[in-house]
């Protein structure tokens, strides 16, 4: 199976990517921690997927930061499509920010409700990319400690 995935061309490993992304964004009811979680493996089979392909340094983690900046794209327009109109209660006078559901996190309705959209729109997403590449630095890192067992990467 590994190998079949392996084989696929970027574009079909993007797209199970973003199928991907989009049941985990349902999994976590627009609460994108599903997502987040999901940059561990997805940092993983990159590094894996990267290193089968190319062997210098830098050009693997150039493509790893491409491939996590990818990921949190995908879930940062997702987050946009899900919470972005919500952008529009803060403009209405009469919308009654403590009954929309968020947390109140800051004791204040509507700086509890800013907070909640910057942390679903812009946080999530950056936590997401901090995952992935986490997720593959640790496999990089495993593998050149393993020697020839993983991937031999040259400097």
């Amino acid at each position: 199976m590994m190998k079949k995935l392996l084989g696929l061309k970027p574009l079909w490993i993007f797209g199970i990517f973003i199928l991907v992304d989009i049941i985990c964004i349902g999994m976590g009811m627009g609460l994108p921690i599903f997502c987040i979680l999901f940059g561990f493996p997805v940092g993983w089979f990159a590094a894996k997927y990267i290193t089968a392909t190319l062997t210098p340094v830098p050009q693997v983690f150039r493509r790893v930061l491409l491939y996590a900046t990818l990921t949190a794209i995908v879930t940062l327009l997702g987050m946009i499509l899900i919470w972005g109109p919500t952008i529009s209660f803060l403009f209405d006078p009469s919308r009654d920010l403590a009954n929309t559901g968020v947390p109140m996190i800051l004791y204040e309705p509507l700086a509890s409700f800013i907070g909640w959209l910057v942390l679903m729109i812009v946080i999530s997403p950056f936590l997401q990319l901090l995952t992935t590449l986490f997720g593959s630095y640790l496999a990089l890192l495993s593998w050149l400690n393993e020697g020839a067992k993983g991937p031999v990467l040259m400097p």
